[in-house]
Order: C-alpha cells, then structure tokens, then sequence
C-alpha cells in the first residue's frame, strides 16, 4: 500500500489536533507537524491562509487535496 503525505497544520493546545494526532498514530500514517503558533512560523500561517482561505487547525495538506478541520470521513476518502 502506497502512503500519501500528510501534513498538519497545527497548535499545541488545539484539542482537535490532539486527537488528529491520536487518529493517525492508531492508523499508523506519519504526519508532518506543522505547528504555526510561534512567530518564525508565519511563513506557514500565510500557507494555510493562501490555500483555505480561513485559519482553522488543524488543517491537512493530503498531496494537495485540503482539509479544514479533524473530519474522519474526509481523511480517509483523501488516504484512500
């Protein structure tokens, strides 16, 4: 089975990137962290808003295929 990059764009205290993270982790599919709350990272928080239009976390980058918000149904169409 082939695995599709996946990165998350993320904070350190969102909930729902805390059980994204746990999701994966029992599905076994590595995970970019991008973690877009320090001030270095504003190259990141400008990449999330250049491609949805919204700062919402977390938010995943599936080999371009976008999705806002920990939406299990969605994620696993993408992986599909």
């Amino acid at each position: 089975m082939v695995r599709k990059k996946v990165k998350m764009y993320m904070t350190p205290k969102c909930e729902w990137c805390k059980k994204a993270k746990i999701w994966f982790k029992k599905k076994r599919i590595k995970v970019e962290d991008l973690d877009i709350v320090e001030p270095q990272h504003q190259p990141l928080r400008d990449e999330i808003l250049h491609k949805t239009g919204q700062f919402i976390t977390p938010t995943f980058d599936i080999e371009g295929k976008i999705i806002v918000g920990f939406d299990e149904e969605e994620l696993e169409k993408a992986l599909a």
